[in-house]
């Protein structure tokens, strides 16, 4: 923990309470207020916790004024365009770019957990068929705990480095069959000789009727997509992680938390959302039409996959995703796909219009995520799938990271009641 240099004063019925003060090494300052309650006999009240840093951490720093992310110091537009998704993964677990070495065992390590206990394939086959893949990952996810015994005691450190190979190892595996599950092929196991993001999409899309040979455009743009999603600081599925770790859950089961609460269509469906605007949009003729009600203050109506919560300038993702995006579709073309079309036309038309620049509303790395997956085949309903892989890592760094945090206490909010006070019970003939 940072030492504090200075102090703000609160005035509470004229008494004084001195609070803290901590300088991070990057953002504001924030106030202390773990002992407000003991000296002033208060609380907080901060709905959403937005105000609130829950915890300090040395894994990602966001600036959204200045449209900045950082990976343990790292740009993600640098990670992104010069690195791969294995080698951010380490980076994000254990604070620092691997050596050659490292990095082959690292890989070697993930390569060689990416098969399921063959036990699970019925576990899968217990789902109806028309299950949604997010639903199967959470109950597969869960169901872990029940297969690897020997990585779910969160104080043996072996254990928990286990635990985390196999969650970004497997994470994959479960995705892909939780799709094939879902329009009734059979499941492809993972092959050792592939890399992380085409053993995905070969996963996915192989059947065992043919061949399939992994195209390294679509490849390099599925490891773009999880580099660019591997960690965002503590945004609601992070958060949700974290709380379950504080109860001494397993590390199945608290990322399983984080799956549940990123099927949430306000964090993970963003891009999901994204393509359903496009289709709503249908054909290029009518964007003027959505645009104009995009910028109309009386309509409520909001493009989405522009604009971002935290980022009040661009989302420095957006950049090199939109590269991938322009690589994509010039190999696989636009022509015979016309949420596509209109996907180009309609970020062409915002790009050069100024009320989206002058308000800042620039296409968010949702917006082109959705178009990549669109045009490798993917459903709308694997949208969210794929985002729960890539952030596995994200989760399992700051779940690791909370555990040897000699701080950490098991999450408890408070609240602001506003119900009754206490009365008497009333019999129920007299009610």
């Amino acid at each position: 923990m940072a030492q504090s240099t200075k102090s703000a004063k609160l005035m509470i019925d004229g008494k004084e309470i001195d609070l803290p003060i901590y300088s991070p090494t990057a953002g504001p300052d924030v106030i202390d207020i773990r002992k407000l309650y003991a000296q002033a006999g208060v609380f907080t009240y901060d709905p959403g916790f937005t105000s609130t840093a829950s915890c300090d951490s040395t894994i990602t720093f966001i600036d959204g004024g200045k449209g900045e992310l950082l990976h343990r110091g790292y740009p993600i537009d640098q990670l992104a365009g010069k690195s791969h998704y294995l080698e951010v993964c380490y980076l994000l677990l254990y604070g620092e770019l691997p050596s050659a070495a490292q990095l082959e065992t690292f890989e070697l390590n993930i390569t060689h957990h990416t098969m399921l206990h063959e036990q699970m394939v019925n576990f899968f086959r217990g789902f109806r068929r028309d299950a949604h893949p997010m639903a199967i990952m959470v109950g597969v996810v869960g169901a872990m705990s029940a297969f690897y015994h020997d990585s779910t005691d969160i104080s043996d450190e072996h254990q928990r480095e286990v635990a985390s190979h196999r969650l970004i190892a497997k994470m994959p595996t479960i995705a892909a069959w939780a799709y094939k599950y879902s329009i009734g092929q059979p499941f492809v196991y993972p092959r050792n000789d592939l890399d992380y993001a085409s053993n995905f999409l070969r996963m996915c899309f192989s059947v065992p009727a043919e061949d399939y040979e992994v195209n390294p455009i679509l490849s390099r743009a599925m490891d773009r997509i999880f580099t660019l999603h591997a960690d965002h600081e503590q945004n609601a599925s992070t958060s949700t992680v974290r709380l379950a770790s504080s109860s001494g859950a397993n590390p199945f089961a608290c990322i399983a938390a984080g799956i549940a609460c990123l099927w949430g269509p306000a964090h993970g469906g963003a891009n999901q959302a994204c393509l359903e605007m496009l289709k709503e949009i249908g054909t290029p003729d009518r964007i003027p039409e959505f645009i104009a009600r995009a910028k109309d203050k009386d309509d409520p109506y909001r493009l989405m996959g522009f604009g971002h919560r935290v980022y009040k300038n661009h989302d420095p993702r957006a950049t090199v995703m939109k590269q991938s995006a322009d690589e994509v579709l010039e190999l696989l073309g636009v022509e015979n796909n016309p949420v596509l079309q209109v996907a180009k036309e309609l970020e062409a038309a915002a790009l050069a219009d100024p009320y989206f620049a002058d308000k800042k509303l620039f296409p968010n790395v949702d917006f082109y995520s959705g178009i990549i997956l669109e045009a490798m085949g993917f459903p709308t309903s694997m949208f969210t799938p794929v985002f729960a892989v890539a952030r596995t890592v994200g989760w399992i760094s700051q779940w690791k990271e909370q555990l040897s945090d000699p701080q950490h206490k098991i999450g408890r909010p408070r609240q602001l009641y506003l119900g009754e006070t206490t009365r008497d019970y009333t019999d129920i003939e007299m009610r």
